[in-house]
């Protein structure tokens, strides 16, 4: 859902004399800050009251060596000069490979398929996929053994409701940890809105109306995803349809595409795009939508949260510094339920040091951690890293706050029932291209949604 730059696949081990040269090779393709890094590769004798707080043994599996894989990818930007506060902590020494997200999903999960016992801990690419070919490690035990966890001290009440959800598979158990936070958000460019004596929209009806009322020849007044892909209109189109209290997929695994709610939901995101969107809005995914925003050619995007870095970056955007963001706004009086994603990691169920790749799960995902992370720039699933003063410098105050209050709305059970389904490419794919032909006109929300229903349910039989 996020958005990064392909590096190089490469493999690196670190230790705390190495730190200086992998930071160095990590700043040199761009992807680290000198002096957010400085400051959190810095703080171990800070933060280690913190970690030891917990009630158990840090210690315990001090001489391991841990495989960590991870895609070329912000948390793993984060996390690397992280790594010798864990060592330090545990004795326990970690290796990092890092993949591009070029590769292929067969190439990443090519040995954990052929049940290697390398990595030990990795970012899962797909969880319904790794935990259908028994890749993940289910996570209760350790959770409940004393001697490894003290959920008191990692407080799951500090992480986001739609993370903790993100973590929980149809059969009740986890198998992973959310270690980042994305959701979507609403940027509008304030310049053009005082122009015209406008207000932030609030609800969708208003946001349908200043979208009209901001298009011109040469600004669109509106710009989202509308290509007819699975992987590319169904993610902002679901929070909409979310909002009007309708879903794709219902938690109880029913089919609801043609529901009023969620036809009214897809009618008004066809309205929006066809009545103030750019011309040839139905091809765009998200690059085109970012790419438009920041070039000042359309007036409000409704993306991930993740694009605020870019927004941000005056560098890139020529409207870096005319930018508000906002929370999706409201279907009537309804909540809003925006869309969100979640990465995360778990630990190979072939893994022969499991107990100490769990130890280093419940440390990449507590508190400090994440808090230290979050200085460098990640947006991480714990509430209290967002509030944190370093990162909001970093990320931005008021665009935290309400990527904050997007992320607090949003339903993991609503994404995860379609998502996380067995068929959901299938599912996925006829939506967006019912999304598309409600964009482009070719049909009724109605139609296009009653047609996809048909075809997702021989697909589904």
């Amino acid at each position: 859902m996020s958005t990064f730059n392909p590096i190089v696949a490469s493999t690196l081990a670190l230790s705390r004399r190495q730190l200086l040269s992998t930071s160095g090779a990590l700043l040199g393709s761009g992807l680290l800050s000198r002096h957010p890094l400085a400051w959190s590769a810095d703080r171990f004798e800070q933060y280690k009251p913190r970690w030891m707080a917990a009630h158990f043994d840090w210690k315990q599996q001090s001489g391991k060596t841990l495989v960590l894989r991870g895609l070329q990818h912000p948390w793993m930007t984060s996390i690397v000069p992280l790594l010798p506060h864990f060592t330090r902590l545990t004795g326990i020494a970690v290796n990092i490979q890092i993949k591009a997200l070029t590769q292929s999903e067969t190439s990443y999960i090519a040995d954990l398929n052929a049940k290697a016992s390398s990595p030990d801990v990795y970012m899962v690419w797909s969880l319904s996929q790794a935990i259908s070919g028994k890749l993940l490690e289910p996570l209760d035990a350790f959770v409940a053994n004393p001697n490894l966890s003290d959920p008191t001290w990692w407080d799951a009440s500090d992480v986001f409701p739609s993370a903790r959800s993100f973590q929980t598979w149809s059969d009740k158990r986890q198998y992973a940890m959310a270690i980042t936070a994305e959701a979507q958000t609403l940027f509008v460019n304030h310049r053009l809105l005082r122009q015209k004596g406008l207000a932030m929209p609030t609800t969708m009806e208003e946001l349908l109306r200043v979208a009209k009322a901001l298009k011109t020849p040469t600004v669109a007044g509106m710009v989202m995803r509308a290509k007819a892909s699975g992987d590319a209109s169904p993610w902002s189109a679901g929070g909409f349809v979310f909002s009007y209290g309708g879903a794709i997929m219902t938690p109880g695994g029913q089919l609801e595409l043609n529901s009023p709610e969620t036809v009214e939901a897809v009618e008004i995101y066809g309205r929006l795009l066809r009545e103030a969107g750019p011309v040839g809005v139905g091809n765009y995914h998200w690059q085109e939508c970012l790419s438009d925003f920041m070039a000042g050619r359309a007036a409000i995007g409704c993306d991930s949260s993740n694009f605020v870095t870019d927004i941000a970056d005056t560098k890139k955007s020529k409207i870096a510094s005319s930018v508000v963001y906002g929370a999706l706004p409201r279907a009537g009086m309804l909540p809003a339920k925006p869309n969100m994603w979640h990465w995360t990691a778990g630990i190979n169920a072939n893994s022969q040091q499991k107990e100490a790749a769990w130890l280093f799960l419940q440390w990449a995902t507590s508190k400090p951690t994440c808090e230290l992370a979050a200085a460098i720039g990640l947006a991480t699933p714990r509430a209290s890293s967002w509030n944190a003063a370093a990162f909001q410098q970093r990320f931005g105050k008021q665009a935290a706050q309400a990527a904050l209050a997007n992320l607090k709305s949003a339903d993991g059970d609503l994404f995860k029932a379609t998502w996380f389904h067995p068929k959901s490419q299938q599912i996925l794919d006829h939506f967006g291209v019912a999304i598309n032909e409600v964009v482009t006109g070719a049909k009724t929300a109605k139609a296009a949604l009653g047609d996809a229903t048909v075809l997702i349910q021989k697909a589904m039989a």
